[in-house]
């Protein structure tokens, strides 16, 4: 096995069995915040009490270990070309680390290695300016959330949502009032304003690698995330649908450029095991 994809799947093995920090401590804020004895309460305890166990055990966090999509500076696009994350992937599903995940569409026949053509999914992004040194950063978004992602073309008569940022706010809280408990809650929310409709889920789901705890460097959008993540939480759905103040952990927003005609807001649902990893090589 080869030194790049020995090093990627142990970073598959890290993202499925650990949460990250920032959602860790994004999900002991929010228990805090619950009454004691409640239902939210209780489920967020034991929510870290899986992580803990996760962790120690070196198992997945959750059962369903997702999509794995990888964006990959493109300067490593020789050093870490597919075949490596194909190898990676197969031997992570080998040692018990991913979940048998993948299915044939037409047949519904499993894929036991998980790697077959459009799994993994991998993305090189940026500039190869400096080649052979960069980054791989992982996501894995599991088909609970997935299936709570929405895209929503503006003007929208039913939501009464224009073209304009209060059109967008209105978009994310209808999705986070269809998701309900589904995928998961408490989530975490990718959205990207404008795109086409491939491109928009994209960035949206590049959204979600972001620390929960950051600001966006552009103020409007600063604004709407913290807008839209209090309200959010003010809706009462809590952790599972079971009620409580925490149902996002977090609202990530991003762009991308449209064509006049279109005008795409995409929410890229994410469940409370916020499973992505970074390696640089």
């Amino acid at each position: 096995m080869k030194k790049i994809a020995r090093e990627i799947a142990e970073l598959v093995h890290s993202t499925s069995s650990s949460l990250p920090s920032d959602a860790e401590r994004a999900i002991r804020s929010a228990l805090r915040r619950e009454a004691r004895g409640s239902s939210a309460c209780m489920v967020l305890e034991t929510i870290l009490k899986n992580v803990a166990l996760a962790r120690a055990a070196g198992t997945p966090l959750c059962q369903d270990t997702g999509t794995l999509t990888f964006f990959v500076d493109a300067s490593l696009r020789r050093k870490a070309p597919q075949s490596a994350f194909d190898e990676a992937v197969a031997y992570a599903s080998s040692q018990g680390w991913l979940r048998r995940n993948t299915i044939d569409p037409i047949t519904g026949a499993s894929i036991d290695s998980n790697v077959c053509p459009g799994a993994p999914v991998v993305h090189y992004v940026g500039s190869d300016a400096k080649e052979g040194h960069g980054t791989i950063r992982l996501i894995m978004k599991g088909g609970g959330s997935e299936n709570m992602s929405v895209q929503f073309s503006l003007p929208d008569a039913s939501l009464g949502a224009a073209r304009d940022m209060e059109g967008v706010r209105k978009c994310v809280l209808a999705a986070v009032q269809r998701a309900q408990g589904f995928g998961c809650a408490p989530g975490l929310l990718g959205v990207c304003v404008g795109g086409d409709r491939a491109s928009g889920f994209e960035e949206a789901k590049m959204q979600l690698l972001r620390d929960i705890g950051d600001a966006n460097p552009v103020p409007a959008l600063a604004k709407l995330e913290r807008r839209i993540l209090k309200e959010a939480n003010s809706l009462g759905i809590g952790p599972m649908g079971l009620g409580g103040k925490t149902t996002l952990l977090g609202v990530k927003i991003g762009t991308r450029p449209r064509l006049p005609a279109s005008y795409f807001v995409t929410v890229a649902y994410m469940c409370w095991a916020a499973r992505r990893g970074v390696l640089v090589v």
